[in-house]
């Protein structure tokens, strides 16, 4: 398992190992997934697919939107394939992804923010013996789970009642299971330092501006796929986007898509921080990994 922020150099890292060593790699990034993003998200090249056996990266149509539970399901088909004791590298900076593989995941539908929004007006003035007590007459199976009824807690249970009319607990229940019991796991975090990152992920945009990123977003917006929809949301997307509307320049365009990505890229090293404070760190761009 090769995690890391964008641009911190996994995928040579996980080329480089499978190569050497044989195996899958399989694709643990939310973007990755997404046909017509090859330059965008910085998908293996072609010569990399040459050198090792890459799966799960661009077989999503942009126009779909691809959950954590359909990717995990997605691996779970790829597994069965794999050779026994073939070696496995899940590599990507979805932090959620990797969070499913080993603990699994409850594939609780979106719930709307104004469902929330009703939801958090209506327990603001309670406190925990109230929360606890509208809880209970609400939804019994999640208040028996809930030992301290936070705010938050309290408002996730009964926003997904009112929008769902099921109970969290049943899509918990019903949620698929981690996936890696059977193997013998390698955690690694790969964490460049951050002036470098932060460099690598300027002059890798900039490239990506001259290789395709723009051909891309023009293909995206011929096809006049909603907005709203998670490869349309892909950092850089909106950015050229706007450029090719009008709405803006292209050396603004490129500057917000730059700091987009490095706004990103801090978020992964939180979650990672905060989430896989226990997996072993390194900076292959010092290592030489």
């Amino acid at each position: 398992m090769i995690a890391g922020p964008t641009a911190s150099g996994k995928s040579a890292l996980a080329v480089a190992r499978a190569e050497a060593e044989g195996g899958v790699i399989i694709n643990t990034d939310a973007m990755q997934v997404y046909d017509g993003l090859q330059v965008l998200t910085a998908r293996p090249e072609a010569e990399d697919l040459v050198l090792a056996d890459h799966r799960l990266y661009g077989v999503i149509d942009a126009a779909v939107a691809f959950s954590t539970g359909q990717w995990l399901t997605a691996v779970g088909a790829v597994l069965g394939a794999v050779p026994h004791g073939a070696p496995v590298f899940f590599v990507g900076g979805t932090g959620l992804y990797f969070d499913a593989l080993i603990n699994g995941f409850a594939d609780v539908p979106a719930v709307p923010d104004e469902v929330v929004a009703v939801v958090a007006a209506e327990i603001a003035g309670l406190d925990a013996v109230g929360r606890g007590r509208l809880l209970a007459g609400r939804d019994p199976a999640m208040a028996a789970r809930l030992q301290a009824p936070d705010p938050q807690r309290v408002i996730r249970a009964l926003s997904v009642l009112a929008a769902t009319g099921r109970s969290l607990a049943s899509f918990q229940d019903a949620g698929q299971a981690g996936l890696l019991g059977a193997f013998d796991v390698e955690r690694l975090v790969l964490a460049p330092e951050r002036a470098v990152l932060r460099q690598r992920i300027g002059e890798r945009f900039a490239t990506m501006f001259e290789t395709g990123a723009v051909e891309e977003v023009e293909a995206l917006l011929g096809r006049g796929l909603d907005p709203r929809w998670p490869a349309m949301k892909a950092i850089g997307v909106p950015q050229i986007a706007d450029w090719l509307r009008g709405a803006t320049t292209r050396e603004r365009a490129l500057e917000l898509a730059i700091t987009a990505t490095r706004q990103y890229a801090k978020r992964q090293e939180t979650w990672f921080r905060n989430r896989m404070g226990d997996w072993p760190r390194l900076d292959p761009l010092v290592s030489g990994g």
